[in-house]
């Protein structure tokens, strides 16, 4: 009996307290779509010399947070400013070596054998948008287009070949450019977003091959996911 007493009991007060529990389901008529961010992309290499190609496929990935300001009553326009990192990869013949601390370039002829010869070039990212989309208070899934551009500070590089010989590995490269801005694109409805960056500068600053600039820019296409 005293069971079925402190059951009656534990309802009825958990029901005064539901009752007093406000609702936190009202719309909200100010909301902010500020997001957190991820993409995964292919980069390809704009203005390759001749001979120059790439290889392999090698993801890079991109992540961050954005704070959104609308800027219209019905909040569907907005622009928006964040921080970000990312790693950008790139799998390529051009063979980075070092003397006496000067990076070296030399392509790589198509008839040797080799495991691996990548660049890696770690970033931090600070984009700015101006963002359409058809949200509203009830819903936070909509269509949206997103586009601005991206300043991007190069804080750790690495060029790693690797044969079945020797293994050669670059630090520190001072032939690229500290400083990558670019003009992107993300479009798509609800957490997936199709997502373009073009590169508007080269990634290297003074490198030459058989005499002669290396100046390859990227175009980054994938998906973009935002997370509320």
């Amino acid at each position: 009996m005293r069971f079925f007493l402190n059951v009656f009991i534990f309802f009825l007060v958990f029901n005064v307290f539901s009752q007093e529990i406000p609702d936190f389901a009202a719309v909200d008529s100010l909301y902010r779509e500020d997001q957190f961010y991820f993409g995964i992309t292919y980069n390809d290499l704009q203005n390759r010399l001749p001979g120059v190609s790439q290889n392999k496929f090698t993801p890079s990935f991109s992540l961050g947070f954005l704070r959104d300001m609308p800027v219209n009553k019905n909040r569907t326009v907005a622009i928006a400013a964040g921080i970000g990192y990312s790693i950008n990869n790139y799998n390529q013949n051009i063979l980075i070596s070092e003397t006496n601390g000067i990076p070296e370039y030399s392509a790589i002829p198509s008839e040797n054998d080799f495991d691996k010869n990548k660049l890696t070039l770690h970033y931090i990212d600070a984009p700015i948008e101006f963002r359409w989309r058809t949200s509203t208070p009830e819903s936070h899934i909509f269509w949206r287009i997103y586009t601005g551009v991206k300043i991007s500070y190069l804080v750790y590089d690495r060029s790693k070949y690797i044969d079945g010989q020797e293994k050669i590995i670059v630090t520190g490269n001072k032939d690229l450019n500290k400083l990558q801005y670019g003009a992107y694109i993300a479009a798509g409805r609800n957490t997936w977003n199709i997502y373009a960056y073009y590169g508007l500068n080269p990634i290297f600053k003074s490198a030459k091959l058989n005499n002669e600039d290396i100046d390859m820019n990227s175009l980054n296409l994938g998906l973009m996911f935002y997370i509320l």
